[in-house]
């Protein structure tokens, strides 16, 4: 391996594994995304919602090459503003007169376990940024 190759790409322990933690917890929460419109029928009477979720599970599940392709931190950082803004976006939704559904909403497994696949993501490209910025730091 060349010394640029080496250079671009994370040469951390286990570092494969974190990257594919990552796509399988976005590939989740984009298949909940896009299970919510055809497992609720009734979310196409408004097509607003039906386009935002199918928009944001095909966001989603498009982020598993990001990851699995280790494309760089701008795309690690855009990964995790997605995503908190989803969860930010799904916690408004939650309260009585909203600005977004005007009603609020209760927890169920559904949104539970797209919401646990979203705070997964974020730890886990924290982490790798963290340790890619490490290994940045001890080359110097």
């Amino acid at each position: 391996m060349s010394k640029n190759v080496r250079m671009q790409q994370p040469q951390f322990r286990h570092s494969n594994y974190y990257f594919i933690a990552a796509a399988i917890a976005t590939a989740i929460a984009g298949i909940v995304h896009l299970y919510i419109p055809f497992g609720f029928p009734m979310v196409f009477e408004n097509p607003a919602v039906a386009i935002f979720f199918l928009g944001s599970g095909i966001a989603q599940i498009f982020w598993i090459l990001p990851m699995l392709k280790r494309w760089g931190k701008p795309w690690y950082y855009l990964g995790i503003a997605g995503n908190a803004g989803f969860i930010i976006l799904y916690v408004i939704t939650l309260f009585p007169g909203n600005p977004i559904n005007g009603r609020g909403g209760s927890i169920d497994i559904t949104a539970a376990i797209c919401e646990l696949g979203q705070v997964a993501y974020i730890v886990i490209t924290g982490i790798i940024l963290a340790k890619e910025r490490n290994i940045i730091v001890n080359q110097r």
